[in-house]
């Protein structure tokens, strides 16, 4: 989905979204407001993000309408500006959650936990009355007046329920009708009213222990995903002028040295400068293995130094290290709805509403048309589908589904930069690679050296290095490796790159070309030799032929693997995108077993290619890996865009839909196995919620259901669901 120019996304951190209908609430109030395009709320991280029209509304606005819902707020420094979905750019925190105690509910809304210090005593005390009550149910109905039996049962019910009644009556006065508040109230009190005193106070405190069960429920999950986010660095130790300074990792600079210990997290992405050490990087890719680093190597942050010293330079600020955008994308799981998401929301709107009608149906005809029905039987039949009429169970757990399987694949270094895109990947069909850096190695070694028309091996390579000087393409980088030598800039002039040919420059006077087959052809130099096993620099001085350099690219160990379980997940079609020539193509495709490639690719080439696969598909989803810059009009325009986040460029991974933490191609399968066990945790729920929901309305309108039946169930498959969902985070 595009979206138009002018939107702005606001984050807010919201304190008081304990209860489960708080999301479906503060959606679809902001998504009535004219200008707000989508909201979403993340229960579990007490997050919500809101896109909008600053022309048409204002953050103010949207800030008042949380407020009028009765919740506080923490919102972010500045609006982030969105031209597109793609566009992943997100600020930050400033690190503040509201810790507010609502004096109307009295849980601790703003931490997400709730004290049983102060929630049992009431709960126990109305378990106690309730308990005589019934123990003694006959004696005490035969009282006078029932005064006893009320002295016994009223209390019960204003203990366990005083907090949904205050609550109830708050959101009535706020135009805010159909919640669980209202239904549990309604309920209630037509139970109390038909002097079905137990079963309102059974329906009433099963709800207020279910509440904190699922408010135990979410806490769990809250925890479980800050343990997740707990690789965030605390400190930075900054060299200033022979000194060591401990200072917060958000002060240091670009090109700034800093030390890291052992058993020390690394909090910043830089470059070892001094010192060799193995270090730790599960948090980030999955990995148990550690990995040895040595100068002249990257480190990422949020990674733990295990053995020695390491000295590091620097090389983004924190707000765009490694860490800070899984932290940032784990935190905004559910900011791009999924499908099922917004079915849910739209369902809850209407689900409700629907019931509570049928309700009254069922509560007012059939008396009047069937003469044994008796009113106090259909009213209480009534009771019972508003009690089952709630939809809490659903809204809460099915982003907290899509919550947990973001972050569970975050923990395999796996980045999905949001629910929707989860979603997407379960109906992948067709997947794409690039070939260089993503099903290779991208690490080349000069292996050969050809001479033509007189020309020297070492002659040749001189010349192709001075060529190569101003490229930074891994092929240049390895001639200039294979030379070993200092060359003097001065000597190359006229500098060229021509895009997927090859490069055009002076040297010393001679004019040089360096490049693939294409670029001899373009240019019209005779040569001999066109198809050549392996990546080839093909070489030409003042237009005649002096041979080509052969330069091995490997094949990543798991590629094989990836490819075969890629068919195992489901994947009907591997293929390979290439600039590189056919007989390296081929070799490649068939020893990993890919069902098609193309070569000779120029970048645009790639988009075309990639539009052809998309027009093919069909109902199944297209998805394009890959690690380039050039990759990333690719990975735009595929359904899903993956890029390979070790090595791969920041246009690349900016472009992405999916981030790849290890480099490793295996992962494109893990992704899919992720978002498939998601996708099933939240179908579960769904038919679990529906199913007994649909069976209660049926048993409840035949009389078979009694009010606390009824209540339990809805608990129970709240609480079902919220326990299920978290299973994604492992």
């Amino acid at each position: 989905m595009t979206q138009t120019p002018s939107l702005k996304t606001q984050q807010m951190q919201v304190a008081g979204m304990d209860c489960t209908s708080c999301k479906m609430k503060i959606e679809g109030s902001l998504e009535r407001l004219k200008g707000v395009a989508e909201a979403s709320v993340t229960v579990a991280s007490g997050r919500l993000v809101v896109s909008y029209d600053p022309e048409k509304v204002s953050a103010e606005t949207i800030e008042e309408r949380v407020k009028s819902l009765g919740y506080t707020i923490g919102v972010e420094k500045s609006p982030i500006p969105r031209t597109d979905d793609r566009e992943k750019g997100h600020s930050h925190d400033d690190g503040h959650t509201h810790d507010h105690r609502d004096a109307d509910d009295g849980h601790d809304r703003g931490s997400g936990e709730f004290n049983f210090k102060q929630e049992l005593p009431p709960v126990l005390l109305a378990v106690t009355l309730f308990a005589i009550a019934i123990a003694w149910e006959q004696p005490l109905h035969d009282t006078p007046y029932s005064i006893a039996e009320f002295a016994l049962i009223i209390p019960a019910y204003l203990l366990s329920g005083w907090t949904v009644l205050k609550t109830a009556g708050r959101n009535i006065l706020r135009g805010q009708i159909f919640d669980e508040n209202f239904l549990m109230t309604i309920a209630t009190l037509g139970a109390l009213a038909i002097h079905q005193l137990p079963e309102a106070v059974a329906v009433m405190l099963f709800f207020r222990v279910g509440e904190l069960f699922q408010e135990y429920s979410v806490g769990r999950s809250r925890r479980s995903i800050k343990a997740l986010l707990e690789v965030r660095p605390d400190t930075a130790n900054l060299k200033v002028n022979g000194s060591v300074k401990v200072v917060s990792p958000e002060a240091v600079r670009v090109g700034d040295i800093i030390l890291v210990k052992p058993g020390e997290k690394i909090p910043l992405d830089g470059e070892v400068l001094e010192g060799n050490s193995q270090v730790d990087t599960s948090a980030l890719t999955g990995e148990s293995v550690p990995r040895t680093v040595k100068v002249g190597e990257t480190v990422l942050a949020g990674t733990i130094n295990q053995t020695g010293v390491l000295n590091l330079r620097v090389t983004k600020l924190f707000g765009e290290s490694s860490i800070a955008k899984i932290l940032d994308l784990v935190e905004n799981a559910t900011s791009k709805k999924a499908e099922t998401e917004k079915f849910i929301t739209r369902f809850a709107r209407y689900y409700t509403p629907i019931v509570v009608i049928l309700s009254l149906a069922v509560a007012l005809l059939p008396p009047l048309f069937i003469q044994s029905a008796t009113h106090q039987e259909w009213v209480y039949r009534a009771l019972v589908l508003l009690v089952i009429s709630c939809p809490c169970g659903l809204v809460i757990s099915i982003p907290l589904g899509y919550f947990g399987g973001v972050g569970g694949a975050a923990k395999r270094g796996i980045l999905v930069k949001g629910s929707t895109f989860l979603d997407a990947l379960t109906a992948v069909k067709t997947v794409v690679f690039d070939k260089t850096g993503t099903l290779t190695q991208g690490v080349f070694k000069v292996t050969r050296v050809v001479t033509k028309n007189g020309f020297s091996e070492s002659e040749l390579l001189k010349i192709a290095t001075k060529a190569e000087s101003h490229s930074s393409h891994p092929v240049a980088q390895s001639i200039r490796e294979a030379y070993g030598q200092a060359i003097d800039d001065a000597e190359v002039t006229d500098y060229e790159e021509i895009a997927g040919h090859g490069i055009r420059a002076k040297v010393n006077d001679r004019t040089v070309l360096a490049g693939n087959d294409r670029l001899l052809h373009r240019e019209n130099i005779d040569h001999d030799t066109c198809n050549v096993e392996g990546t080839v620099v093909h070489l030409a001085v003042d237009r005649s032929y002096a041979g080509y350099i052969l330069i091995a690219d490997e094949i990543k160990a798991d590629a094989p693997q990836a490819i075969r379980d890629l068919k195992r997940v489901g994947v009907e079609q591997t293929v390979m995108l290439t600039g590189d020539n056919q007989v390296v193509a081929k070799g490649v495709a068939d020893r990993l077993g890919l069902d098609s490639y193309v070569a000779e690719l120029l970048p645009e080439g790639k988009v075309e290619a990639i539009e052809q696969l998309l027009s093919r598909a069909g109902k199944g989803k297209v998805v394009f890996v890959g690690d380039g810059i050039n990759d990333a009009p690719v990975i735009a325009r595929a359904d899903i865009g993956m890029a390979m986040g070790g090595l791969g460029s920041d246009a690349a991974i900016e472009t992405a839909d999916v981030v790849i933490m290890t480099d490793a191609p295996s992962k494109v399968a893990e992704a899919i196995q992720v978002a498939k066990k998601t996708r099933q945790i939240v179908v579960q729920n769904i038919v679990l919620a529906m199913a007994v929901k649909g069976l209660f309305i049926i048993l409840g309108t035949f009389g078979v259901a009694t009010l606390w039946e009824a209540v339990f169930a809805d608990v129970g498959v709240a609480l079902a669901a919220i326990f299920n969902a978290t299973r994604g985070l492992k």
